[in-house]
This record gives structure tokens, C-alpha cells and sequence, in this order.
């Protein structure tokens, strides 16, 4: 028995939703990333529309979202794997043992800054040993995993780094963050997306990242427009929630948009009212996992 004959229909049908339904995640990158992150994502999770998280597990405040996390069992953490490290005065390193991953780490001793910096000096088996690493200290600390995605894309752009992404999916039983179709039709590998629902790991039908913002004043108009084109389906977004505290105007410059964001997401009556206008139905990926689990057992049945 194949998991294609145990998925048939759509993914929100699945889920119990009408073929017709617009489903949307509303995941915060970069949870864990310093203090102001941490602080802004668990607003936004209780009084906001976002829906699930992604923990950066070797950033230096990740233990004060285990405690939240724990405190907080059935809301939706995944894990943003990474094996980058942007900021120029803010840096976090490998969880894995430092020469089972020498090709990760730059001469300063952290990750590489840029995705490219990987794909040159690292190897597809470095990614896997790090990400295993950091999904294996998330779940030790008593994080109830959901789902995984990858931190500036580093596992998403490569063959060679999908087929590393797949087989964490896979050995872990957990859905993931998936380019459309679309994206990967312009990348020149347009089979992933079957590649990953052979193997039973489930995705959501969308994915808007292409976020194209004039400055931060136009954080809130961008996402008017986009959520008001949202299609039936699992649609996921992404933000980056973020205060304008002194912490995270000396990390990064991009602090105003993240914090633009988080306003827009947590605050803003106009984009809650959009939302329900359409019937937008808002969903963690709790669901999702557990789904794919139930898949996978009942395939084993067979």
C-alpha cells in the first residue's frame, strides 16, 4: 500500500475542511534568535494571528523557548534548522561536535553568513549531521517537535541539500515548510514535491516568501494584498516578529520590518478583518504532523 492511496484528496480536505476552504499557517521564523524574538513570537501566538513557530536551536536564547514550549504543550514549534549565521556582531555556531562538521564553520568559528558560503565550503552529509544534532537537543529538552524548515533556505536550494531535508523528514515523521510547484518548475528540479509525498511527508499546498517590501510603512499594504489573493488550499506564511528594543536594533537592520511585522500580525484589527471576511481558516502545523502520523500507521496496517 502506497501513502498516495492513503492521501487521496486534498491536503485541507484531509483535514477535515471543504475543497473550497482557504487555510492559512502564519509561522515565526527565527523563534529563539535573542530575547525580543522570543518575547514578540509568544505575543503573537496569544494575542495575534500567528499559528506555529520555528525554534533556532543553536541560538543563544532557544532555552527560553524550551521553557515556553514546555509550558505550552499542544501549541505548534517546529524547528528552523540552520546552518548559517547572518549577523556580522551576533553569531551562534554548530550543536554537532565541531570535527564531525568542520566544513560549516567559518574562520571566526560560527557558521558561514550566506547560504552560497555553505553550498562552497560544506558538504551535503555536514547538513545532516547538524540538523539531526539540533532536532535530537530540541527533542532532549522536551520540545514537542511539529515540522521543520531551514533557515535562509540552505536545505531547500540543492538537490543535494533536499535529499538531506527529506531524509530528516522522513527519520523524524515530521511535515515540512515546501516551496510550490511553481518554484521548483523555475529551479530546474520540479519533482520534489512528489519526491517528499511518496515517502508519506506532508506540505502544505503554498508557500508566499517572496515578500517584496518598500521599507517598513509597507509591511501592512503588502500583506492586504496578498492575503486578500490567498487561494483555497494550506496556504503557509512566514514572519519575522520583532519589538524595536535596543537588543534587536544592534543585531540587525532589518529590526524595523521585523518589528512592522509583528505589528501587523498582532495588533492590526484591518488584517484580522480581511482575514475573516474571507473565511480564512488559521491552523498550526500540530495538525498537520499528527495527520501525517495517523498516515503512516495506518499504511504500516496495511
Amino acid at each position: 500500500m502506497l501513502f498516495a492511496d492513503l492521501q487521496a484528496g486534498s491536503l485541507a480536505e484531509r483535514l477535515g475542511y471543504g475543497p473550497t476552504d482557504k487555510v492559512l499557517i502564519i509561522n515565526g521564523d527565527d523563534t529563539g534568535m535573542c530575547h525580543t524574538a522570543n518575547v514578540a513570537t509568544t505575543d503573537a501566538l496569544e494575542h495575534g494571528l500567528m499559528t506555529s513557530a520555528t525554534l533556532m536551536v543553536p541560538c543563544p536564547w532557544f532555552p527560553e523557548m524550551v521553557e515556553y514550549a514546555k509550558e505550552h504543550p499542544m501549541a505548534s514549534f517546529g524547528l528552523h534548522l540552520a546552518q548559517t549565521s547572518e549577523w556580522k556582531k551576533y553569531r551562534w555556531g554548530p550543536v554537532a561536535s565541531r570535527d564531525q562538521v568542520p566544513g560549516l564553520i567559518d574562520p571566526d568559528g560560527y557558521f558561514w553568513h550566506e547560504t552560497p558560503q555553505v553550498y562552497a565550503k560544506a558538504k551535503p552529509a555536514e547538513a545532516l549531521i547538524e540538523s539531526r544534532a539540533q532536532i535530537r537537543k530540541a527533542l532532549a529538552a522536551g520540545v514537542d517537535v511539529t515540522h521543520l524548515d531551514s533557515h535562509m533556505g540552505v536545505l531547500q536550494y540543492l538537490p543535494a541539500y533536499l535529499e538531506v531535508y527529506l531524509q530528516l523528514a522522513v527519520e523524524f515523521d515530521l511535515p515540512v515548510r515546501m516551496a510550490s510547484q511553481a518554484a521548483f518548475d523555475a529551479g530546474g528540479f520540479p519533482e520534489w514535491r512528489a519526491r517528499f509525498a511518496e515517502k508519506g511527508i506532508l506540505f502544505t499546498d503554498d508557500f508566499i516568501h517572496d515578500m517584496k517590501y518598500d521599507g517598513a510603512d509597507s509591511v501592512k499594504g503588502w500583506w492586504m494584498r496578498r492575503l486578500g489573493e490567498l487561494k483555497p488550499g494550506v496556504t503557509e506564511i512566514f514572519i519575522h516578529a520583532g519589538q524595536p528594543t535596543e537588543e534587536l536594533k544592534n543585531i540587525t537592520g532589518s529590526w524595523a520590518i521585523r518589528s512592522a511585522e509583528y505589528e501587523t500580525f498582532t495588533h492590526d484589527a484591518e488584517i484580522r478583518t480581511l482575514l475573516e471576511r474571507q473565511g480564512v481558516r488559521r491552523i498550526g502545523y500540530r495538525v498537520i504532523r499528527d495527520l501525517q502520523r495517523s498516515l503512516r500507521r495506518d499504511a504500516g496496517k496495511k
